[in-house]
């Protein structure tokens, strides 16, 4: 694909006078060229399984059937029942759909599509993907930040986003936040305008939206339809899916593809399909909407429009809907518009053979890995200071915790009950730790779709988004709130009262926060709905709290069971808690009355009597030695460390494409 020098902030020179400065003043502003994107015979097919698992039976679907033609710079529109395969067409050209199963040749201004073209054409997907917790102005100009090249300097940037904000007619809401469920934002249309500006900061040559009025009201609709046209009437080639538009919608195509079950029944001038319909036997009503007209003949609903004649005919060769998109499609393929596409595809190709195997995509980048990762960093730290509900909600709820821990285990005594107490406080304390870390399955799950959006557009490398997720989730949402609780139930509990306890306390309740926190990015990573990645995390928490060492005495397992507990999160951190608490603690009172038996002594301890915390250890099977209590610290950063891993390997592989 040719590269072009493409401003939209610029509008088209309309004087037609041939002077000189107005020839140079043309060339100065320039309007940018869309580029013609041509199909040759592309087809799709997916495999779908159905059985049950040991007798798995594989067929193929075909989603789309020998596709052909060209569209222009305008408004292209892609036009089709639900199930029709519009979307599937559309992210064919766009170069977003998996290439397994799929064979053809689409063409840019006669050139092979190239394997990064995602990267250099703009795609607005039908849900809006863009960070609410920001302004559209901070949105546009991380955009600019990473998809434009690094020889662009700050101020260029800066008068794109100005000019883009002005065109898209953004004004008004520049400085407003887009918004959440949380926060109160932009309206819809201006939601979609934003997203469509996110995709405009690289002057594509070809701009793909994917059904664009999709939960907008028919004003809204017809106000972001009536953007796209002065795009398109400024040279830009536009290519949309749509469902059923509005006649004042309608009537703004300058191309028409219809699509019936994967096949083509139309592809021309839009303005021309009505008369083609009336062609072959189908006449739209006076007053009805040509989308919904053309709906109802795709559904077999507009016999009544047909002559008798024709009824009486049709009726007896053909009944069923499948019958009906037959014959739309015969009856395409002898029209002059099938004719003409033929030859205007001829021309394109100029008797040039291409190969019709997928080619292999690509993504590339503009900027640096630096770069990427201090743009993507800062807005990440930036949409957790923004959103309450994974900022102070988190700090709140653990502060909360705390004090219930404290008051519940206020002041423990250096008694019998004070091992109880104590092993109580330490078990909910780690416990807490591990299901606190259910917070992170959102994670990934909640940005899914902006993730792979921005990653299949060469916004960044999964690399840059996984470090930075790493450290404004585990070194954030989970440190600060570690140090939060173990300043405010430590004290109150009133465990050992030495630093080096203290920090070591703060320390494993920080590292078992970590370790919860990487097994639930790795389990949730490749999961789509946030309640089953739950399901999967609680069971696995639930699990280990068996072999914690609380529930039931570790060394009395049997040993084909014994081995679960190296798995077990809890275990490492309530082991670690208990050697930092129980080394040096004595749990007997002196009596001083020389007549009370000798068993009652400090001593000697009565039988099932505990006098220290070394015996308590002893009893519970734990080493704590030194080594015995790092090891646990150790074993928890190594199980930290391999749960990262596992979390970026799935979101390295993914399916990222459709």
């Amino acid at each position: 694909m040719s590269e072009r020098s493409n401003h939209i902030n610029i509008p088209m020179v309309e004087d037609t006078k041939a002077n000189g400065s107005s020839r140079q003043q043309g060339a100065r502003t320039k309007s940018p060229q869309g580029s013609t994107v041509s199909f040759h015979n592309i087809h799709y097919n997916v495999e779908l399984k159905s059985g049950p698992l040991c007798k798995r039976k594989v067929t193929q679907k075909e989603i789309l059937l020998d596709l052909n033609g060209f569209m222009k710079p305008g408004l292209n529109a892609i036009l089709g029942a639900t199930g029709s395969g519009k979307s599937s067409f559309l992210d064919v050209l766009a170069a977003r759909k998996d290439p397994a199963g799929l064979s053809g040749e689409v063409l840019i201004d006669g050139a092979p599509q190239p394997p990064n073209f995602k990267c250099l054409s703009g795609y607005v997907v039908q849900d809006d993907v863009v960070m609410g917790t920001l302004t559209v102005r901070e949105n546009f100009r991380f955009s600019a930040a990473l998809r434009l090249p690094m020889s662009v300097s700050q101020k260029e940037k800066e008068e794109k986003v100005n000019n883009l904000i002005k065109q898209l007619g953004l004004n008004k809401v520049a400085d407003s936040k887009v918004g959440t469920q949380m926060i109160r934002g932009i309206s819809g249309g201006e939601r979609k305008r934003t997203n469509i500006g996110m995709e405009l900061i690289i002057d594509p040559s070809v701009l793909f939206l994917d059904e664009p009025t999709t939960g907008l009201d028919a004003s809204t609709a017809n106000s972001v339809l009536q953007l796209l046209k002065r795009m398109a009437n400024h040279g830009r080639t536009i290519i949309m899916s749509i469902h059923q538009p509005r006649y004042s919608i309608y009537r703004l195509f300058d191309s028409l593809t219809l699509l019936v079950s994967g096949k083509q029944v139309f592809h021309g001038p839009a303005q021309d399909a009505l008369d083609y319909f009336a062609n072959i036997g189908y006449t739209c009503e006076p007053h009805n909407n040509p989308a919904d007209f053309f709906l109802d003949v795709i559904n077999g609903d507009s016999i009544v429009a047909m002559t008798k004649m024709q009824e009486r005919d049709f009726e007896e060769k053909e009944s069923s809907r499948q019958s009906i998109e037959e014959r739309l499609v015969e009856e395409y393929r002898k029209s002059v518009y099938y004719n003409d596409m033929a030859e205007e595809l001829g021309k394109i190709i100029q008797g040039k053979e291409y190969t019709t195997l997928p080619k292999s995509r690509t993504i590339t980048y503009n900027t640096s890995f630096t770069h990427q990762f201090k743009w993507v960093l800062k807005r990440t730290f930036r949409n957790l200071v923004l959103n309450p509900q994974t900022s102070i909600a988190q700090v709140a709820v653990t502060l909360f915790l705390g004090l219930i821990v404290g008051a519940i285990f206020f002041g423990v005594k250096d008694d019998q009950s004070g091992i109880q107490n104590r092993m109580g406080a330490l078990f909910f304390i780690t416990t807490n730790q591990c299901f606190g870390a259910l917070s992170a399955a959102e994670l990934f799950i909640t940005e899914r779709k902006l993730f792979v959006h921005e990653y299949i557009s060469g916004y960044y490398r999964v690399s840059v988004y996984f470090l930075c997720k790493i450290l404004s989730d585990i070194l954030t949402l989970r440190t600060i709130p570690a140090i939060t609780f173990s300043c405010v139930a430590y004290f109150l509990i009133g465990l050992k009262a030495t630093a080096s306890a203290f920090f070591i306390f703060m320390l494993t309740v920080a590292l078992v926060a970590y370790a919860a926190t990487a097994m639930t990015m790795a389990i949730s990573a490749d999961q789509t709905v946030v309640a089953v990645a739950n399901i999967f995390m609680t069971i696995s928490f639930v699990f280990m709290m068996i072999f914690s060492g609380l529930l039931v005495n570790l060394p009395s397992i049997m040993d084909w069971l014994a081995w679960f507990q190296y798995f077990s999160i809890p275990r490492y951190g309530l082991t670690a808690l208990q050697v930092n608490e129980f080394v040096g603690l004595n749990f007997c009172t002196t009596i001083p009355d020389i007549s009370l038996p000798p068993m009652n002594d400090c001593n000697i301890s009565a039988p099932g009597l505990m006098c220290t915390g070394e015996q308590f250890l002893d009893n519970q099977g734990i080493i704590y030695t030194t080594w015995g209590l790092w090891q646990n610290h150790l074993a928890l950063i190594i199980m930290t460390m391999i749960f990262l891993i596992i979390a970026y390997l799935k979101l390295r592989f993914i399916k990222k494409f459709t």
